[in-house]
């Protein structure tokens, strides 16, 4: 089963490729990214996998805060042993660089190729520190995780102590920079 449509936040639309130049041509022109994100995904039900695919695109890619579009393909299972796994290419286009971080920390593509731009990308300042501290939240969070799954209860409540410490000294850094 092929997947090949396009895809707007609004919902399913019909763009001629001019149209769709011109929208890509404006974002990337304002720091905006278009690339190709591969994905793949296993199931021992192969009548599972397109439909958990379809869902992943259509209900959560596409919707993620600043992806302005996605078109691609799903391909149709194939059996690896007992199990079956499938993949998707999909071609999106991002607000700007934010939104490709964040899509990747939340959907963890197998590979990510940026299509445009084609050179060097300029960034601003705030939105590098943006980004940076996304990526730095995104760590603290899956630390959390792993660490309330490992450590003992008494061991990991000092953890989070240390770790609220650390939060709130980081703001009073900020703060000071700021003044």
């Amino acid at each position: 089963m092929e997947w090949k449509r396009l895809f707007r936040n609004s919902g399913v639309h019909k763009m001629a490729k001019s149209e769709m130049d011109e929208l890509t041509d404006e974002t990337v022109g304002r720091g905006g990214i278009l690339a190709k994100l591969y994905f793949d995904m296993e199931s021992d039900k192969k009548e599972e996998l397109q439909p958990l695919m379809t869902d992943l695109i259509n209900n959560r890619l596409l919707k993620s805060a600043g992806v302005v579009y996605c078109f691609g393909a799903i391909n149709d299972p194939v059996a690896l042993g007992k199990s079956y796994s499938t993949s998707a290419a999909v071609t999106c286009l991002f607000k700007d660089l934010g939104s490709i971080v964040n899509v990747a920390f939340n959907f963890a593509p197998a590979a990510i190729e940026i299509l445009r731009p084609e050179r060097d990308m300029k960034i601003r300042t705030s939105e590098l520190q943006a980004v940076l501290l996304d990526v730095s939240q995104v760590s603290v969070s899956y630390s959390q995780y792993i660490l309330s799954r490992v450590l003992s209860k008494e061991d990991y409540e000092k953890v989070m102590k240390d770790m609220k410490n650390r939060e709130e000294l980081g703001k009073k850094v900020l703060g000071e920079k700021k003044q």
